[in-house]
């Protein structure tokens, strides 16, 4: 760290910034059509198709959808000067911003059962044979790198073999659209969740039959790898959805906010962790209490993770439907535009 911090000093010595325009910030660009849109919302049909007609507004599916921004452009002319005016590529870029808000909200979703991967998978495996050899047991908590293995070994074979055999059916360079690749990444972390309800079925049967229901502290006799398709399938969901929304939220906002993208990447799975935090103490509450053993019990041979996995599984399935009929409307940023 050392080094690099002193490799990054000597660089911002002689690093060249890009020139400034004068352009004003995006936020206030963006901020300025939202105002403008709402001051003329009692404006008419009539006189928002005028001022389209008047101002070259292209006649298309991105004009079509939140055509209320187009309000925008009848702000008067005497109350603004020169850069002040509302154009048609300021309206765009809101546009754009606001077509993210609910492919963000939906996406959170996937940072919940995101979340899982690092807890209560964990939590499983504690309680399970970790043997490998005699004498050594891997730890619990080591069993996400199995995620990231299948990530490793899955990519090649995304872009060697996936992309070619749907650039042929569908003639696009890429394969399958960001959209189609993050709904895929969907779909398999709702098969995650299912796997992961039925390994927890057997693990708790298991405790059972040996009679280890009330002896936490002892290990059932069920190989910790039962929980590796879990882990398996969150590294191909990963390898479409994780990939296919950094890409989607990088290439999607204006380019001055790409920064602003990322970020809302990222925030995914930090909301989504938040979220996943809530929805268990909403459960714990509703499930424990006065003597009755809650979903997540301290003693997990006595919890039910196989319902919450389930109820997990119903959300990714509500989250997929809400995401094909947002994404089904989806109307791409037109290159060339801010």
């Amino acid at each position: 760290m050392v080094v690099a911090l002193v490799v990054f000093l000597l660089g911002t010595t002689t690093y060249r910034y890009s020139i400034g325009q004068n352009e004003k910030s995006p936020f206030v660009r963006i901020g300025r059509v939202f105002v403008a849109a709402f001051r003329n919302w009692r404006s008419t049909p009539s006189s928002i198709a005028t001022i389209e007609e008047t101002r070259g507004f292209l006649s298309d599916q991105s004009s079509e959808q939140f055509r209320f921004l187009n309000k925008a452009l009848l702000a008067p002319s005497t109350h603004l000067k020169g850069d002040d005016c509302v154009c048609i590529a300021d309206v765009e870029e809101a546009k754009s911003v606001l077509r993210l808000v609910p492919m963000w909200v939906i996406c959170l979703t996937y940072g919940v059962v995101f979340a899982q991967s690092s807890t209560f998978f964990t939590k499983q495996g504690a309680t399970m044979d970790r043997t490998i050899v005699s004498g050594y047991e891997i730890s619990p908590a080591s069993l996400q790198c199995f995620i990231y293995l299948t990530i490793i070994i899955f990519l090649p074979i995304y872009d060697r073999i996936f992309v070619p055999i749907t650039r042929a059916f569908t003639r696009s360079p890429s394969g399958i659209t960001m959209l189609q690749r993050i709904g895929v990444g969907f779909v398999f972390h709702a098969f995650a969740m299912v796997v992961a309800a039925l390994v927890e079925v057997k693990r708790l049967k298991t405790a059972q039959e040996y009679d280890l229901v009330d002896a936490p502290s002892v290990t059932i006799p069920i190989s910790v790898w039962w929980l590796l398709p879990q882990y398996f399938l969150f590294g191909i969901a990963d390898v479409f959805a994780l990939v296919g929304m950094q890409e989607f939220f990088y290439d999607q906002v204006p380019t001055e906010l790409r920064s602003i993208g990322v970020a809302l990447y990222y925030c995914v799975f930090g909301v989504g962790n938040f979220l996943s935090s809530f929805l268990v103490s909403v459960i714990e509450k509703a499930t424990g209490g006065e003597g009755r053993e809650s979903w997540f019990s301290n003693n997990l041979n006595r919890a039910h993770l196989d319902y919450f996995y389930w109820l997990l599984f119903g959300l990714s399935s509500v989250g997929l439907a809400a995401y094909l009929h947002f994404a089904s409307s989806y109307v791409y940023k037109r290159r060339g535009t801010t």
